[in-house]
């Protein structure tokens, strides 16, 4: 997976319009001063959190990452908010978001239905560290204002969730028409489920055969340089729930003999066993910090016949217990 995020310059000259200078941001980021100098701006994920750190030194308006989200100028919307404004629906919308945010790998929109709920989560897949609190403003008022302007405000959250503590609740709940947790397991943005059906008043096919194949064909580009390893770890983190992950299981769901998919393994110096852990130790990882699962349930979620050989391989990987693990990363 390659660790590059992909800035788009419609971020740049927002920061701008919002009066902080760029150069101030870098500075208190401790990234090259010449960086948005640059056409393409590619950051990893520790440079990305640098980034956001930066403009949260570089502004004293709590505001500010909303603010950024909050862009009313459609012409200066990137590819994809562009594809999910002008989608069918709201359900559409999320699902564009979702397929196309893998253009800015590594990164991942996670939707799930819930009772009456849909719950939006943003995860950062090789974060080494928390997520910095203005990009979790600027990420949920993205989607918050999608979904105000594709459905002429009939769309409104129903919660948002905060892991951080307390702090200018009122501002949030404002913003966001809503109220705001804190101190919550994870950041989460809540919308009624029903909501997945309303249409967008915005919609517009002419636009989308424009748009959507073009970035389509970007995503099958990015996708097909994936290593095979890789296609791998993406089915096993999707078979692996509940279920001992299982050689026969996996090559069915790539389409290849398990023969085939062993020496295709080993060409690129590695065993099924060796992606199995990779793949469990990822997904351990995103549950212990961005869920509350039991440890049992994350055990079994992960394939593990017994929390003991999960705690033995979380030993392992982590050189600490998962439990441990997970009280360092919520200090």
């Amino acid at each position: 997976m390659s660790n590059r995020f992909r800035v788009s310059n419609t971020v740049i000259r927002r920061i701008d319009d919002l009066g902080v200078a760029p150069q101030a941001v870098l500075r208190h980021a401790g990234l090259p001063l010449t960086l948005f100098d640059q056409e393409r701006i590619l950051l990893t994920t520790d440079e990305l959190f640098a980034l956001y750190r930066g403009l949260e030194a570089a502004s004293d308006d709590p505001a500010f990452g909303l603010k950024i989200g909050t862009e009313e100028r459609v012409e200066r919307y990137d590819p994809i908010a562009i594809a999910a404004l002008y989608a069918r629906s709201f359900g559409d919308a999320l699902q564009r978001m979702v397929r196309y945010k893998q253009l800015t790998c590594p990164e991942e929109i996670h939707i799930t239905e819930s009772g009456d709920e849909c719950r939006v989560q943003f995860e950062w897949l090789l974060a080494q560290e928390e997520d910095p609190a203005l990009l979790i403003d600027v990420c949920f008022a993205w989607v918050v204002e999608i979904a105000r302007r594709g459905s002429a405000g009939a769309i409104r959250a129903r919660r948002v969730e905060f892991k951080r503590p307390p702090a200018n609740r009122a501002l949030y709940e404002e913003h966001f028409g809503c109220p705001v947790t804190f101190d919550a397991p994870r950041n989460v943005l809540v919308f009624e489920k029903d909501d997945l059906a309303r249409p967008f008043l915005t919609h517009n096919a002419d636009v989308l055969a424009i748009v959507a194949p073009q970035l389509d064909a970007e995503l099958a580009q990015q996708l097909s340089q994936r290593t095979f390893r890789e296609h791998v770890k993406a089915t096993l983190k999707k078979t692996l729930a509940g279920q001992r992950p299982e050689l026969r299981v996996v090559a069915r769901e790539l389409g290849v003999s398990t023969r085939t998919l062993q020496r295709r393994l080993s060409h690129e110096g590695i065993t099924f066993q060796q992606v199995i852990a990779e793949a469990r130790h990822e997904l351990a990882r995103h549950y212990l910090q961005h869920s509350s699962l039991e440890l049992n349930e994350t055990a079994y979620l992960l394939g593990y016949e017994d929390a003991n050989s999960f705690f033995r391989a979380f030993q392992q990987w982590e050189g600490t217990s998962p439990g441990e693990w997970r009280a360092q990363i919520s200090t």
